[in-house]
């Protein structure tokens, strides 16, 4: 594989914490193939959690008539969480601090230095650690599509569906960004990778930002 421009180095833990660094001066980075193609299948796994996974499984929980209204809920949550994290979702959740590190910043609003562009005549590819960072960010939206998809089954036959939506957009900005910054981003509280957290934990798996944030939402509901 030939040299592939990157904008900014990252540190090697990078692509475990979704961590950043400070912007430095362009080098060539050699991208893994054995890491992209890893981060790709570990991607496609999680999004099958959520269809045909909870789908179906949701959908065998309620009665007959609610089956197709329920499992309409997890798939139109893909589509929904999926642009949230493009927009602002990844900034709010893997941007520079603000607001004191409550959550991310707009660093990467709209994706900005995420995905390659063109920059001196040449495409810029951003890297996180030895994958593409527009890989790292697709294999975060996994996650941020299925949270809320968990605590469907809570409301299960009880809220509309304009509700779950509003619900949804609002649930994901609000509580599960600033969670995975606190625990996944490299400036987080919790974060094991920041010298200075208060807590350090590691979450390797989503206990923290994934089950914990959307087991105690459902009780909630």
């Amino acid at each position: 594989m030939g040299q592939i421009f990157a904008d900014e180095a990252v540190p090697p833990h990078a692509l475990g914490s979704g961590a950043e660094a400070p912007a430095q001066e362009a080098a060539a980075v050699e991208f893994d193939s054995a890491d992209i193609a890893w981060m790709m299948v570990a991607s496609a796994l999680v999004l099958m959690m959520t269809a045909p996974g909870l789908a179906l499984f949701y959908g065998g929980l309620v009665r007959k008539k609610n089956i197709l209204g329920v499992m309409m809920q997890c798939m139109f949550l893909m589509g929904l969480m999926s642009v949230i994290w493009a927009l602002w979702g990844y900034s709010l959740a893997f941007g520079s601090d603000i607001l004191g590190g409550f959550v991310g910043g707009f660093d990467y609003l709209l994706l900005k230095d995420v995905i390659p562009y063109w920059k001196d005549g040449a495409v810029v590819i951003p890297a996180n650690g030895s994958i593409p960072k527009s890989l790292f960010m697709v294999f975060q939206m996994m996650f941020f599509i299925i949270t809320p998809a968990l605590i469907c089954g809570a409301f299960a036959e009880r809220m509309k569906f304009s509700s779950m939506v509003v619900f949804s957009v609002l649930w994901g900005t609000f509580v599960y960004c600033p969670i995975a910054h606190w625990v996944w981003s490299d400036t987080g509280w919790l974060c094991e990778w920041n010298e200075n957290a208060l807590y350090p934990a590691f979450d390797f798996a989503g206990g923290t930002v994934v089950h914990i944030s959307s087991g105690f939402s459902a009780l909630v509901c």
